[in-house]
């Protein structure tokens, strides 16, 4: 297996329909779909059941045992521990592949070294629109352009040279890694409980300081992020900034509280 897809979602069937069919689509084919829910929801289980058989690719499921609140990082950490590709690409459970989005994941996976893709904000009526319709066909720069969505040139489909030079900061809703490194520093932090930097500002810290290399992959792994109102706060932000400070300052770069326990 080269990919496996973790996608991390959490109680909207209507989004991961899409994204199946999204998969489907996909020009590169050999990878496996691991759905991340952050939830215990039968629903989704059966409804992962009974979608099995309509794709190429296979699709495994896990969840928490029982709800417990925000819990993304643990289920992005069980997702890996079943995960059997050799590299690993993280993507958010509202969000839409680029039809060649894991080719070039694929293309430019090495060890060493971390790539990472933006997104567009898709607005809400072009949302509703897509989701009436069921079809992709709308998402391409000059029907994004008179539309209510937003950073629309992350949408440029450009496989060659780079269009931007400036540096940003890891986005956990579209990034890939061999799996090999990221078990290197443990996987993901699961001290976090609040939505925001735990499944991305920190490991990326992490990340380079154990001597990764970042990559972009911008207007190349394209993905559309659905709209949906805020989910996190001001105030979840600065709980977790200042969570992830003090772990900057006791360099913990392998997280106590990862796929595996360590002691300090």
């Amino acid at each position: 297996m080269e990919i496996s897809v973790i996608l991390a979602y959490y109680n909207n069937l209507g989004n991961l329909e899409l994204m199946l069919e999204a998969f489907k689509k996909q020009t590169f084919r050999d990878f496996e779909i691991i759905v991340a829910e952050d939830d215990h929801n039968p629903e989704t289980e059966a409804f992962i059941n009974k979608s099995r058989s309509l794709y190429h690719f296979p699709i495994v499921h896990v969840n928490q045992d029982e709800k417990k609140g925000f819990r993304k990082t643990t289920m992005l950490n069980k997702a890996i521990r079943e995960s059997r590709g050799r590299t690993l690409v993280f993507i958010d459970g509202d969000c839409i592949p680029h039809k060649n989005y894991l080719k070039q994941h694929q293309k430019h996976s090495k060890r060493g070294i971390y790539n990472y893709g933006r997104r567009v904000l898709l607005g809400e009526k072009f949302t509703v629109h897509m989701r009436r319709k069921k079809s992709f066909s709308s998402l391409h720069f000059f029907s994004l352009l008179f539309s209510d969505s937003s950073l629309i040139k992350e949408g440029i489909y450009w496989p060659y040279f780079g269009l931007h030079a400036k540096n940003r900061k890891l986005s956990g809703c579209n990034w890939g890694i061999q799996r090999e490194d990221i078990l290197s520093v443990n996987g993901f932090d699961e001290d976090y409980v609040r939505p925001g930097v735990g499944e991305d500002f920190d490991v990326e810290w992490r990340l380079k300081s154990a001597g990764f290399r970042k990559r972009s992959i911008r207007n190349k792994a394209n993905v559309y992020h659905l709209y949906h109102p805020k989910n996190s706060t001001s105030e979840d932000g600065k709980y977790n900034e200042a969570l992830m400070k003090k772990k900057m300052e006791a360099n913990h770069v392998r997280c106590l509280n990862g796929l595996m326990p360590l002691n300090e």
